[in-house]
């Protein structure tokens, strides 16, 4: 009723108009479990008795992964020169070509993967990251602006292809390995992400003035082979999160087995010696988890245990204190 005393008319609300005042008004149909000590034992139980066996089984996978790392960057340097690393390194005078040797423990079976690895090498650096332009790696030379490659950007007056600092500091340290009189080959092929050589570097995309002048970084390319086949440069391309990061090499398709010999005829030619860093050469084979990793394996486990430590303790907690239920 109006003040009139005359009926009022009553609005038709749409369903969704309906939902939306039930939602501001809060009368929508609600649910508010009830978390009752049973409930809350019995979640913490289950998530252990889960975590744990996935620990196990992620850590079985980790160990079973047969692991060779061999440190080389001090032992390849010749005595006399030790005290003086990065004149050693620079001196182009002197052969760099060193002999390691390789005992294989436990069997391994191909692929083979054969990685290098960096320690105190800051990939991540802001500057370095930068120095890079991706559309010149994809049309080259048709892509003009390349002021972020600086100071890499161009030589002589002559664009750089391709430009930036990573590509210019490029790993160049070479490997090859023979197992009795016999060398065993190293497939280089298909080590990069298909998507980055498919749609990241150019398939008519050759390099161009590249490490022709004064300043000599890494390795240097093959004017003849487009970008998007020169895996080892996509490989590096891709860079590391952390200053300590491993990067595939090649693999080995034969297996190894136990009490082998490996020969490694390699060329320690990359400069990590002026800011401190270490080479590595990794030798491992895979499992259906990866490569070796216990962390994720640890992980699950004391998640697991920690799980039932705390249903345990609340289970001490209920029996000593028991709450009774509002009715």
């Amino acid at each position: 009723m109006d003040v009139d005393g005359r009926p009022q008319s009553v609005p038709v609300l749409s369903r969704r108009q309906k939902v939306i005042y039930q939602f501001t008004q809060q009368n929508l149909p609600a649910c508010k479990p009830v978390l009752t000590p049973a409930w809350v034992i019995a979640t913490f139980f289950s998530l252990g008795i889960i975590f744990i066996p996935l620990g196990l089984l992620a850590l079985g996978a980790s160990q079973s992964v047969v692991e060779i790392v061999d440190q080389y960057d001090t032992d390849c340097i010749p005595e006399v020169f030790r005290s003086n690393k990065v004149a050693f390194i620079k001196d182009d005078s002197i052969p760099k070509n060193c002999t390691r040797y390789f005992k294989v423990h436990k069997p391994m079976k191909a692929p083979i993967y054969v990685y290098y690895q960096l320690d105190n090498y800051y990939q991540n650096h802001r500057r370095y990251v930068k120095s890079r332009n991706d559309r010149q790696l994809l049309y080259g030379l048709k892509y003009n602006d390349t002021s972020s490659c600086k100071p890499e950007e161009s030589n002589n007056g002559l664009p750089i292809v391709p430009c930036g600092l990573i590509a210019w500091s490029l790993f160049n340290d070479t490997y090859r390995f023979v197992r009795g009189a016999v060398e065993l080959g190293i497939n280089r092929k298909n080590i990069a992400w298909r998507s980055d050589r498919e749609h990241k570097f150019g398939k008519h995309v050759y390099p161009f003035n590249f490490q022709n002048g004064t300043l000599i970084g890494g390795g240097k390319l093959d004017p003849t082979i487009p970008l998007s086949d020169q895996e080892d440069l996509i490989v590096w391309m891709r860079t590391a999160a952390l200053p300590s990061f491993r990067k595939l090499y090649g693999k080995i398709e034969e297996d190894l087995e136990g009490d082998d010999v490996i020969q490694v005829n390699l060329f320690n030619n990359y400069n990590s010696y002026s800011f401190g860093g270490k080479k590595k050469l990794v030798l491992s084979t895979s499992s259906w988890l990866g490569g070796k990793n216990d962390f994720l394996g640890f992980a699950y486990l004391a998640v697991g245990s920690s799980c039932i430590l705390i249903a345990l303790f609340f289970i001490l907690f209920h029996v000593k204190n028991p709450r009774p239920y509002g009715i």
